[in-house]
């Protein structure tokens, strides 16, 4: 790291959040074995109200691991994780890592083209998953290089009458379960019973522990290399940056998917580095569920996404629960709304700040201060030990404060490369030690960083740079509004022209024209939207982030000439 590197934002950390952060030497793994010493009997898990200790968590992922090493699976060997946030996925995370394998979380929703590619191009010939997705991985299976399907059920940690209820439901639904055994189909709880000891393997910290898939900045998915040493410095980088953390206690909510690096870093690898417990919720768009547990189970560290928060925010049953156990949020994937965090801070009483980080970089490098200098609208400042820079994105050249370029990032959270891909790894590493994000974005004198936007999102109207971002930001004020997005579409006389996609707060009514007013008002001409299309609902990911690649796929499929 360049020790001369300027850092304006130091000056505005919290008292108690250090500037460097001495990076533990351990592996991930071993991070579970460190909170089952310090904390045996404490919460680990809850799930559906049944908790599990750290000691039972650490039980499992060590037969787990051994079952593994019995089934043939060897050091660097990659194992899929299409699983959902159960307990499963725990024990099966840190159990492959203990047994010296790689994981590869993968997104439970895949179809079986999703499912096959991401399996061959990582090479995994293990998958673990639930009995609920067996069809879509039969089908699958075929074009994979899978010789081992692990399968458990997601009734086996349920509480007892919740077990009773759902097998009830479920066979009055479908009638029997299919049958899913045959050769290398081996169920989850029978490996959990497995006797033997574990064959130590030698794993460094520069050892590759996780493949996390990401479109990266070409849009064709990618597996970043996350280290062990990636990882850990992470969570110990994040955790820092809330100085009033309680380890042993704290109870983390677990509302983000934990396959993908937001979840599964900021609430089960940082949950693990401190001993606190973590509400799994299996489905994160359930806001019932969510809310109930938050409700029951006290959570004081809530991570999510903008549409989350407003969802919640807009519950017309939400004095039904208290949420004031919340203290830290932090909420990333895509702009938070000032009206969204100012409502949900005073619903909570806790802080919410906007955050920003990649798959990458395995997820934050920047999050606004929790008290103290807050900037809205900005993705906050760099963490501990991390540096950030705008370069001109041609060129890599450094641009002065102000100036909208490519935002660079190092910082040992940065991954090893791009999983079988050099070329694509050497086109984001500029000198060998910036990570280029693809991600456009200005730095003012303070140091607090601004998205812009993606560089493949800006479009161009009339000659002039647009950012979908700064108009979203426009129609999030608006009274009436509760979700929007733009996109451009083509025009032969403007190159593009703009189209807002908008979900109206329940109960109210707009009309197109009363929008495209609202943004006269507010934005410079050739920024206001000329069309408006209003819907119950928009695309977008399981981890909540709307998808502006689907709203402009089906809006030039609508304006494809008939033949």
């Amino acid at each position: 790291m360049e020790v001369n590197y300027p850092k304006p934002w130091v000056k505005f950390y919290e008292p108690g959040v250090p500037e460097t952060v001495e990076i533990p030497t351990h592996t991930l793994h071993q991070s579970l074995s460190m909170a089952a010493e310090q904390y045996p009997d404490n919460t680990a898990i809850i799930f559906y109200d049944k908790k599990m200790t750290w000691r039972e968590l650490d039980a499992a992922a060590t037969r787990f691991a051994v079952a593994l090493q019995n089934l043939g699976v060897q050091k660097g060997d990659r194992v899929m994780l299409y699983l959902p946030n159960t307990p499963h996925f725990v024990i099966a995370f840190y159990g492959t890592l203990r047994a010296g394998g790689i994981v590869v979380p993968t997104n439970p929703m895949y179809v079986p083209r999703e499912l096959a590619y991401q399996a061959k191009d990582a090479g995994a010939e293990t998958i673990v998953a639930l009995t609920m997705s067996w069809k879509t991985i039969k089908e699958a299976r075929a074009n994979t290089p899978f010789k081992r399907v692990i399968l458990g059920n997601i009734k086996e940690y349920f509480p007892p009458l919740l077990k009773f209820l759902f097998t009830v439901a479920r066979e009055k639904k479908e009638g029997h379960r299919p049958d899913v055994r045959g050769e290398g189909v081996y169920d989850f709880q029978t490996l959990l019973r497995t006797q033997g000891t574990l064959r130590p393997v030698e794993v460094s910290q520069n050892d590759v522990a996780v493949l996390g898939y990401t479109g990266g900045t070409t849009g064709v998915s990618k597996g970043a290399m996350l280290t062990h040493r990636n990882l850990v410095a992470q969570a110990a980088i994040t955790l820092a940056w809330f100085p009033g953390k309680t380890p042993g206690k704290d109870v983390f909510m677990g509302a983000l998917p934990l396959f993908h690096s937001f979840g599964m870093t900021c609430v089960m690898n940082a949950a693990t580095h401190i001993g606190a417990a973590m509400i799994l919720i299996p489905n994160p768009r359930d806001l019932p569920t969510v809310l109930r547990a938050a409700h029951k189970h006290r959570p004081t560290i809530f991570s999510g996404v903008p549409t989350m928060y407003a969802a919640i925010n807009n519950r017309p049953d939400l004095k039904k629960y208290d949420l004031t156990s919340i203290k830290s949020c932090t909420s990333g994937a895509a702009p938070l709304p000032l009206e969204v965090q100012t409502r949900f801070e005073q619903i909570t009483g806790g802080k919410l700040v906007e955050g920003y980080g990649l798959t990458e970089t395995c997820s934050p490098t920047h999050v606004n201060p929790l008290s103290g200098t807050r900037k809205i609208g900005t993705m906050g400042v760099p963490l501990p030990n991390t540096l950030a820079k705008i370069v001109d994105a041609e060129t890599g050249q450094d641009l002065p404060i102000g100036e909208i370029g490519e935002i660079a990032i190092q910082s040992p959270q940065v991954m090893k490369g791009y999983w079988n891909k050099p070329e694509e790894t050497a086109r984001v590493m500029l000198e060998g030690k910036w990570f280029l994000t693809g991600d456009l974005g200005k730095m003012d004198e303070d140091g607090f960083f601004t998205v812009v936007d993606r560089k493949k999102d800006m479009f161009i109207v009339g000659g002039f740079n647009v950012y979908p971002r700064e108009i979203e930001e426009v129609l999030y004020q608006h009274p009436k509004v509760l979700e929007a997005a733009v996109i451009g579409i083509p025009d032969v006389q403007r190159g593009e022209n703009i189209k807002a996609f908008i979900v109206l707060k329940p109960g109210e009514t707009a009309t197109a024209e009363e929008i495209i007013e609202y943004c006269r008002q507010n934005l410079t001409r050739y920024k206001v939207p000329r069309e408006v299309e209003f819907r119950d609902a928009l695309p977008k990911t399981m981890v909540g982030k709307i998808l502006r690649r689907t709203l402009r796929d089906e809006e030039m499929a609508k304006r494809m000439p008939k033949t």
